[in-house]
């Protein structure tokens, strides 16, 4: 494994970071100088003398290693989470260290989980600094630079190690063209989003910000109260809209949006699955809000099931209600929505609804084999057979999955969190989803967390947006 080869990359992506400080102090500059403008600047010239520093004595990478593809990609999130966190630290106010660390990590993952109490009063640099992590992390730190590479075999190792490999078996052509398409139906659902949130009434700086959170699938909003502060259902729908779409199948999307395909995207197994159970959980919640009283509009009660059910289960995070106030069933089924949440292939977290897909095959495979022990049956998914490595890496991923958020969850209860804040927190931040129940419910925050659990939190949420094996293998754990 060579050095230089991971340092030159990871130069690179500290480069992309700094390029967006310096968008952010310009924007900065733009309202007037506020007070973000030098915290920007200075960080930007500190995180590109660092980034560039290994240009210096490293030549061009020849050849890259899938082993130090995937110290690449981790040393980038890492790296990038700690010089990400210099603007807030040197702005001060709320953002201490652990704070800078927590925010940062929560913007890149897109997770969406925030420690600030008064968001309105940042000045409008560090606002969108902090929207621009969020959309940076929405299609990855080392995707979005790879596309800058010229080595084709170099893009694909690096590519393959922080996408997975579900994500263009959905979408066909492989990864490389995946990653094309991610970024022309990433950038084009985000300027339609920001027209559209303009012409329904937003600024533009709220409308292009917000439109950046939502297609991140983040949930950072420019406002206290979330999407509620606007008091807008024209907006709310078009929010709804943009999270929904950024849980699907950018390639999917592509084909059928782009290519003029139009029904490609509903032909997909795991996109009627998607869309049908946040539908069928969205009506299911509007009948208990509406019988509890908490509700006495069907109209109201829907949009506020369905923002709700949309924002968890495409992990962005938004709200529009306070959901730690809805009737039991409300919440149980919104708890269950963050688990599986949106597609592969798209800039949501969880565990995918992919993988629950394959997994309930499997499950039924197994039961008809009880019958028919000498028959053989095949797992397909959109007509696809699925090989039986790539079912059994489905359940391992669960499992692991599952562990981790129990792990964490332990942690938190041991640190004095109480069991709702605790479990629902540690299945958030898994997730990349942002709020959980209790004192993280939709209209709290992680801010009273102690600064020990802010840490193994945005450890839990890297593991989470890398898909939890790239973080284990850089920790040690595998086999050489």
């Amino acid at each position: 494994m060579k050095i230089r080869n991971i340092l030159r990359y990871i130069g690179t992506s500290l480069l992309m970071v700094s390029a967006l400080m310096l968008v952010s102090g310009l924007i900065s500059l733009y309202y007037g100088g506020d007070d973000s403008m030098m915290p920007l600047f200075y960080s930007a010239l500190i995180t590109a003398t660092v980034g560039g520093f290994p240009f210096l004595f490293t030549s061009r990478v020849v050849r890259l290693s899938v082993k130090e593809g995937y110290f690449v990609v981790v040393g980038a999130w890492l790296c990038g989470s700690l010089f990400g966190m210099l603007p807030f630290l040197m702005y001060g106010g709320e953002f201490s260290f652990a704070n800078s660390f927590f925010e940062t990590v929560s913007g890149f993952t897109t997770t969406g989980a925030s420690i600030l109490n008064d968001i309105e009063s940042l000045p409008r640099g560090l606002l969108f600094w902090r929207m621009a992590t969020s959309w940076v992390g929405g299609i990855g730190i080392v995707t979005l630079f790879s596309m800058l590479i010229p080595n084709t075999a170099e893009k694909s190792v690096l590519t393959s190690v922080e996408i997975s490999g579900m994500a263009s078996d959905n979408g066909g052509g492989g990864k490389r063209l995946f990653v094309q398409h991610m970024f022309i139906v990433y950038v084009a659902i985000t300027a339609i989003t920001a027209v559209a949130l303009k012409l329904a009434g937003m600024g533009w700086f709220d409308a292009v910000a917000n439109a950046m959170s939502a297609c991140s699938t983040c949930g950072f909003c420019t406002k206290n109260a979330s999407i509620a502060a606007f008091q807008s259902p024209l907006i709310e729908y078009i929010i709804i809209i943009a999270m929904t779409l950024a849980a699907l199948n950018f390639s999917l999307l592509f084909v059928s949006m782009l290519k003029g395909n139009h029904a490609r995207v509903f032909k997909s197994e795991t996109v009627r699955c998607f869309l049908g159970v946040a539908l069928v959980s969205s009506l299911i919640i509007t009948v208990n809000l509406l019988v509890s009283g908490d509700y006495n509009s069907f109209e109201k009660a829907f949009r506020a099931a369905l923002f709700q059910v949309c924002s968890i289960s495409s992990t962005t995070g938004f709200a529009t209600a306070d959901t730690t106030l809805w009737p039991g069933l409300s919440i149980f089924i919104i708890i269950l929505c963050s688990f599986f949440c949106g597609c592969s292939g798209s800039t949501s977290g969880g565990m995918k609804i992919d993988r629950a897909v394959i997994a309930g095959k499997a499950i039924r495979q197994h039961i008809v084999n009880l019958h028919n022990p000498h028959g053989v049956t095949l797992i397909k998914v959109n007509g696809n057979a699925k090989p039986k490595e790539m079912v059994y890496d489905v359940f391992q991923f669960i499992v692991c999955y599952l562990v981790i958020v129990v792990s964490f969850a332990v942690v938190n209860l041991i640190c004095g969190q109480d069991l709702t804040t605790s479990v629902t927190a540690s299945i958030a931040c898994m997730g990349n989803v942002g709020p959980g129940f209790g004192e993280v419910g939709s209209c709290g925050n992680y801010a009273e967390f102690p600064a020990f659990i802010k840490f193994t939190s945005a450890f839990e949420m890297l593991l989470g947006r890398l898909e939890i094996f790239p973080m284990l293998y850089f920790l040690g754990l595998r086999k050489d």
